[in-house]
């Protein structure tokens, strides 16, 4: 429990509230924690939800698949991000998107509504993790925004030179690691992989990026 703690310790959801006051709020918040092997799908569209996911280790893909199969990539969820708490309003609606596991993958559950509704004592600690919340919530709707701005563009390259550039920026250094492979890559941007690796191949002939698999430098 102390190796998820130090985890926990670190996430959005708890900055700020030391280890012992997590470990106390463990049974209030309602918390249980699941296994899932790579391919498992954690979460389902359409399914109703009222927790908010901390994924403690292993690595999430939030996607959508339409009806012939074709897939896209929403986001990636790391060691120590959450999800769910967008549903957090009591009409929010059913989930939109799937959530699946990529690679073998331990979460926390959290109690949506036993997070807001702060417990009788008005512990501060507990009022520090309501405030997180907002906070997280702010934080998603930038990348959605940020997503957003992806997509708007009208070419592939485009696409490429915007995300790439924002990877730059937040890693700060012209050499960056994705958190997708070539395929996941063309999933997260809605571009089709074989047009994508080969503007991916065009740039590197002009002499604008280099890269070896997830690895890329910006000239």
């Amino acid at each position: 429990m102390n190796t998820y703690l130090s985890v926990l310790k670190k996430t959005v959801l708890f900055s700020g509230v030391k280890e012992n006051e997590i470990e106390a709020m463990l049974s209030c918040l309602q918390m249980r924690r699941q296994s899932c092997k790579k391919g498992e799908y954690v979460l389902n569209q359409g399914q109703r939800w009222d927790n908010i996911l901390i994924l403690i280790k292993g690595k999430l893909h939030i996607q959508q698949d339409d009806y012939w199969g074709r897939r896209s990539i929403i986001a990636g969820i790391n060691p120590g991000e959450m999800f769910g708490e967008s549903y957090a309003a009591p009409e929010s609606g059913a989930l939109m998107n799937d959530v699946m596991a990529v690679e073998d993958s331990e979460v926390f559950f959290f109690n949506v509504k036993k997070i807001i509704t702060v417990c009788s004592s008005a512990c501060k600690f507990h009022t520090i993790v309501v405030q997180n919340l907002f906070f997280s919530l702010s934080e998603q709707n930038r990348k959605l925004v940020q997503k957003m701005s992806y997509l708007s563009k009208r070419t592939t390259r485009e696409k490429l030179i915007a995300y790439l550039s924002d990877e730059a920026k937040y890693q700060n250094t012209g050499t960056v690691s994705l958190p997708f492979n070539r395929q996941e890559l063309a999933n997260f941007l809605s571009v089709e992989r074989s047009a994508m690796s080969n503007e991916l191949s065009k740039m590197r002939d002009e002499g604008l990026i280099t890269f070896h698999k997830n690895h890329f430098t910006l000239l």
